[in-house]
């Protein structure tokens, strides 16, 4: 399907490449330096997201998945030269906490699919990575510079990315404007918490989200903070509490 993809130019060397034929309106991001390319999440691997990415570079790509989910890690396939989070290598190896064919269910579901893909034949990308991430580290893009923080909460292993220069905050699932997931049994609403703490001391310009609206601004991650802090303080923020509905956003534990 040729228009399975949706291309956003964010500056002169950042896009962002979006899913917005399903349901879960996934956003990936490519940040291009002078000699090499990071690219932020791969999306549902219905189609074939490098053949987006080479259009819009020739340098050599490295991937990060803000988190081992189905959504995020279709198109590793097509990247060897990937970084993952430590917490989450097991996923990554026959050890994700879901079955496939939940996942099956999760790809199918609210979206239409191209004539050609055979959900019969979908598989969870399973792989080693060529680094493994704990947080903190450093990513050179030449002039452009990725700093890497481990924000746990929506799963162990979830990351966001910081570029100082620019003020962009990629925040993956962590934030977005929709039903934020914390009831899974591999979420944790405490971590969460703490990582929307960490988060809200960067003084962020743009936010950049993994899924949905693109209209979001930097004043969400107080709003957020704010809120957990809240339920936390009612005793409220554990799984099994239910839906709140916050405006813009709602939170399910």
């Amino acid at each position: 399907m040729d228009d399975w993809f949706t291309l956003d130019q964010i500056d002169p060397n950042t896009y962002r490449i979006s899913e917005y034929r399903h349901w879960e309106e996934t956003h990936c991001y490519l940040l291009n330096g002078k000699e090499r390319s990071l690219l932020i999440d791969t999306g549902l691997g219905i189609c074939n997201i490098s053949e987006v990415v080479s259009k819009l570079t020739d340098n050599p790509i490295t991937a990060i998945p803000t988190h081992i989910h189905w959504d995020h890690i279709g198109g590793l396939r097509y990247y060897p030269d990937f970084y993952a989070h430590e917490a989450e290598l097991g996923w990554l190896s026959g050890g994700f906490p879901q079955p496939l064919e939940a996942i099956k269910g999760y790809v199918t579901d609210r979206c239409e699919l191209p004539p050609d893909f055979d959900i019969d034949n979908y598989e969870l990308f399973q792989g080693r990575p060529a680094k493994i991430l704990q947080g903190g580290e450093r990513i050179s893009l030449d002039e452009r510079t990725i700093e890497v923080i481990h924000t746990p909460g929506h799963s162990p292993g979830h990351m966001c990315f910081w570029e100082e220069e620019t003020g962009y905050l990629f925040t993956g699932d962590l934030v977005y404007k929709g039903t934020l997931a914390a009831w899974f049994p591999s979420t944790d609403p405490q971590a969460y918490l703490k990582s929307l703490e960490t988060i809200s001391l960067l003084p962020a310009a743009k936010i950049l989200p993994a899924h949905h609206s693109t209209d979001i601004r930097p004043e969400i991650v107080l709003r957020m903070r704010d809120a957990f802090r809240k339920l936390q303080a009612e005793g409220k923020l554990h799984h099994g509490s239910g839906l709140f509905d916050c405006g813009d956003w709602a939170l399910q534990l």
